[in-house]
């Protein structure tokens, strides 16, 4: 038996990590991150536990870099979804959708991740993450910034404020009404976007919401889909 190319052994390797990617969100949503082991993250995946480690230096940083997967994925599927627009206000009304959509349809993942963000380890950076700056920033200079590097910034800051505004514990505020704030703050219509209780396909709303599993390519082609 001949051994494996370099490229089938490359494809494996993305295929496992996805898996645990995967896997990672999946149980964090449903159990907590303290009550998600690696060893469970593993078992879910179908995945050697010695695996984890190869991949990933720990679980805050595989939980961080899965949970940014989703995020820049959501935000990725909510900009280029049908009709497909060029418009700045458009595509910015629809990011912030995005965000709290994440906020309000997976509370437990995203308040794991608020907090993970605030220990000490602190903010991980990774490729998932640099993605999801890439597409806030585009969306930022897209909606007529002259300063980037200062507005881009400042609107990462507006959405994390207001996903911890939505998830805080005895006192979460509204999504409706941080949406309403947001949008004021960039002269935003209030029909653009995904208004609350607006069913939109491929958009923050809809019955493809609960499903995660579309943001991560497991199977060999599933990347040019």
């Amino acid at each position: 038996m001949s051994p494996r190319s370099a490229l089938v052994n490359e494809e494996l390797r993305r295929r496992s990590k996805e898996r645990l990617l995967h896997a990672a969100v999946e149980l964090v949503d449903e159990h907590g991150y303290e009550a998600t082991t690696l060893g469970d993250i593993a078992d879910r995946a179908g995945s050697a536990r010695g695996l984890v480690s190869y991949y990933f230096p720990g679980k805050r940083q595989l939980v961080q870099s899965a949970v940014h997967r989703l995020m820049h994925r959501t935000l990725e599927e909510a900009l280029e979804r049908e009709p497909h627009t060029e418009d700045g206000r458009e595509r910015m009304a629809r990011a912030i959708d995005a965000i709290l959509g994440l906020a309000r349809d997976r509370p437990v993942l995203m308040r794991q991740h608020m907090a993970g963000l605030l220990q000490a380890e602190g903010f991980l950076p990774c490729p998932e993450q640099r993605r999801l700056a890439e597409l806030l920033s585009d969306t930022v200079t897209r909606h007529g910034s002259h300063d980037v590097d200062t507005d881009y910034p400042m609107l990462r800051a507006l959405l994390m404020g207001a996903v911890y505004a939505a998830l805080m514990p005895g006192a979460p505020m509204p999504v409706p009404v941080l949406r309403a704030e947001l949008f004021k703050r960039y002269r935003l219509d209030w029909e653009m976007g995904v208004p609350p209780d607006t069913e939109v396909p491929g958009g923050t709303c809809g019955k493809d919401r609960a499903d995660m599993a579309r943001f991560f390519a497991t199977e060999p082609d599933a990347q040019s889909k």
